[in-house]
């Protein structure tokens, strides 16, 4: 009995100084948001002051007002950013070796100085900074918050109890709006008493980052800014220039660190980065999953995260090709192919035989052959084939001039040059002429080609020795199709390099009064849209950026990383990926793509190690199909253990649909967040009618559409079907078994033959 109240006395006296120190970080957030709402009234105070400017008319007057409500519009954006959790973080530092302090109003000491620890194990907390989305100062310019990408804020990442630097206490703030709801410590020396104010520095709970990792899902990602582990953040936080390799597998925050990392760089260098940032992702699920992330870390327009099926303006890719066909067009040899198309694509079946002009009282014509003989000199040139139609176009006017015999009528060369330059002008003005280039040479575009391609049997002749006849028929048979492919959309893309598409005019916008007068509309962009629709339609108008980031790269084809590297010729580079994860049939023809769009920019690489979304549970069992795809490979170790088992379960071809709902159903029950539903893509369909009515928590995908998402729980319908659905299978089905964080349900049909127990033969040991 005196032990219970003893322990009542302790617990309570625990709860006492949590409430005690959710109270003083509760204080401190007010202060900021005090401080906050002072900045919006002068940031309201400029934007007013630089509309009055305007009135007075003159250009620089106008100049300067724009100038103005241009920066104060960024900066009052950013301040009325709803933030989730916009403080949290805090870490407690020693005295450090020196006195100097950085922009961000922080000592930039990284180690303590000497004598901060006395010789009895006690120190003082010389100083305490808070970490938040972004930086705020007090009115004397001290720091209330440090933005989290500021070097004042690396320790509080990359401090551990092994290196801890001058961090004594780390300290993970949760709140929602402006409550504080709870805290969570980590001692980074806890052989220390240190003491804050005079006050020993309190300890409250354990396991911060278990707790993180522990919060249910939803169907968008979340940042991690308040977890970053100390391995991520030194790629996060890793020098922009040339090429930056990162690669992990399952669940090591590859994403995400993606993500932060182009918050970062954009803080480090704007200036630099002012061309865009570029985010390339596998999927637009994936797109949808993340595109929130980076408005919660304080930075949007700047960066354009983009599906690989959505970078060519005005295409979109809504269908999925067959492996054999993806295969077939994602390779090097589709290059070849396209080339051949190009030209070919000229020679159409109602394309004029004949050409008949009248010059000089005569009429002139050429055959045929002629013709034939032209256009083939025509395209011996190097340059995009619609470009090419002036070289074709000056060879007709030769082969007329040769036609017409008046080469020999004067010896004297300028008398020559003055009949000749007549004779081309009385041609070139003929409508018969004019008609005649127009459909023997037409402007061809990108989706003109790819129609021409649907055609076998012309596809059969420009891919000969390329494609063998089985690809052809496939191929020509995809493209009639009503809609694209993520390989058409690479199609497009190459061959609108290969023709050489004319610019497109600009669209002339509607005029202010006061540009008309002046002559400033290029300095006028505020006015007439927000800052963030400004900063999409920069976005959509952009082909080539400051840096890229290509997540899941592994999963790009040849002709994709040709179509990614156009957009990046003089931009350095992220490249985020796991090999283990692949779906593409060839990674060696894709890495030698790789190459070539990164061109000879100096390479440095990182590997993330630690699996922080799936249980050790569910890890163990992905690891077999690992060890079956990539023999030798290692999976990232798991960080926690949850003691909850995979769930076998078998089903018959009759019984599958209503065992996959039960289970969906099940799961619903057993967790808070999502629940996601993997088959083989060609079943997609078919499992959202299985699933229908169960809520929006739960979803189905196909297995290629799992790529870089995180479920709650997951449900892996037959592994069989998956694995035999590309020459790629079992490092898809390794994705698929990786995609849950608390519980997983495998579903076994009767492809997989499973054993008494449900586990089917490819997850046996």
């Amino acid at each position: 009995m005196a032990a219970q109240v003893q322990q009542v006395t302790l617990d309570s006296a625990h709860d006492s100084v949590r409430e005690r120190e959710i109270g003083v970080e509760q204080e401190h957030l007010d202060r900021v948001y005090r401080r906050l709402e002072e900045k919006i009234h002068e940031a309201e105070f400029l934007m007013n002051d630089a509309a009055k400017r305007g009135q007075v008319g003159t250009p620089g007057a106008l100049a300067e007002r724009d100038a103005q409500v241009f920066r104060a519009g960024i900066h009052l954006n950013r301040l009325n950013n709803e933030f989730e959790d916009f403080l949290f973080g805090r870490i407690d530092l020693l005295l450090g070796k020196d006195g100097k302090k950085g922009p961000d109003g922080a000592y930039t000491a990284v180690e303590p100085a000497e004598g901060a620890v006395r010789p009895d194990n006690t120190a003082d907390i010389a100083e305490t900074l808070h970490i938040g989305r972004i930086g705020v100062l007090d009115s004397e310019y001290a720091p209330l918050v440090i933005d989290w990408r500021a070097p004042a804020a690396a320790p509080f990442y990359r401090s551990t109890p092994v290196d801890p630097g001058r961090v004594v206490r780390r300290r993970v703030i949760r709140s929602k709006g402006r409550k504080v709801l709870g805290v969570e410590d980590d001692l980074m020396r806890p052989e220390l008493t240190a003491r804050l104010d005079g006050h020993e520095l309190p300890v409250i709970g354990d396991g911060a980052l278990m707790a993180a990792l522990g919060q249910a899902r939803s169907h968008t990602m979340r940042d991690i800014v308040a977890s970053i582990q100390a391995e991520q953040d030194l790629v996060i936080r890793a020098p922009a220039a040339s090429v930056t390799y990162v690669e992990g597998g399952p669940g090591t925050g590859k994403t995400a660190v993606a993500l932060h990392r182009a918050a970062y760089l954009l803080y480090q260098d704007r200036r630099r980065y002012a061309g865009g940032i570029l985010i390339v992702s596998p999927t637009p699920l994936l797109v949808a999953y993340t595109e929130g992330v980076l408005p919660s870390l304080g930075e949007e327009g700047q960066v354009a995260i983009r599906a690989i099926g959505s970078l060519v303006d005005g295409a979109e890719a809504t269908l999925y090709d067959s492996p054999a066909v993806a295969r077939a067009k994602g390779s090097y040899r589709m290059l070849k192919v396209l080339r051949k198309a190009a030209r070919g694509a000229l020679e159409r079946s109602d394309a004029p035989t004949r050409l008949r002009v009248v010059a000089f009282g005569r009429r002139l014509e050429l055959e045929a052959e002629e013709l034939d003989r032209v256009r083939r000199n025509a395209l011996g040139g190097t340059a995009p084939v619609n470009l090419l139609r002036p070289r074709a176009r000056k060879l007709l006017l030769d082969a007329l001039w040769d036609r017409s015999g008046a080469a020999g009528r004067h010896t004297d060369p300028e008398l020559a040059a003055e009949l000749r330059s007549s004779f081309d002008e009385d041609i070139t003005s003929e409508d018969d002429f004019i008609a005649f280039l127009d459909a023997w040479w037409p402007e061809l575009t990108p989706r003109a080609v790819l129609t021409a391609m649907a055609d076998e049997r012309r596809l059969g002749r420009w891919a000969r020795r390329i494609l063998n006849p089985g690809e052809v028929r496939r191929v020509a048979r995809s493209l009639k199709r009503d809609g694209l492919s993520v390989h058409d959309v690479a199609m497009l893309d190459e061959l609108q390099a290969i023709l050489g598409m004319p610019a497109r005019p600009r669209k002339k916008r509607e005029l202010d009064p006061l540009d008309q007068l002046t002559g400033l509309e290029e300095l006028m962009p505020v006015r007439e849209e927000t800052q963030r629709e400004r900063a999409e339609r920069l976005a959509q108008e952009r082909t080539e950026y400051a840096h890229i980031i290509v997540d899941e790269a592994q999963d790009l084809t040849p002709m994709q990383w040709r179509m990614v590297g156009r957009r990046g010729r003089h931009a350095t580079w992220t490249v985020v990926g796991d090999p283990a994860q692949s779906s593409w049939s060839d990674p060696d023809e894709a890495a030698e793509a790789r190459d070539e769009a990164l061109g000879t920019r100096p390479r440095r690489r990182f590997t993330l190690t630690v699996n922080y979304r799936n249980p050790a549970e569910i890890a163990e069992l992905a690891a077999k199909v690992l060890a079956l795809a990539m023999p030798g490979s290692q999976s990232p170790s798991a960080v926690r253990s949850t003691g909850v088992e995979p769930r076998f379960v078998t089903a018959q071809r009759d019984t599958l649909a209503r065992t996959v709902r039960a289970e969906a159903a099940r799961l619903l029950d057993l967790v808070d967040g999502t629940v996601g539903v993997v088959v083989a893509m060609n079943r997609r369909e078919e499992a959202a009618r299985w699933l229908a009515g169960l809520g929006d928590r739960v979803v189905a995908l196909g297995s290629l559409e799992a790529k870089g998402l995180e479920y709650d729980a997951t449900v892996v319908v037959s592994p069989a079907e998956i694995a035999d659905e590309s020459p790629a299978g079992l490092r898809v089905l390794y994705v698929a078994l990786t995609r849950a964080t608390q519980q997983l349900t495998v579903v076994s049909a009767e492809r997989d033959d499973p054993d008494a127990n449900g586990v089917p033969d490819l997850l046996r040991d």
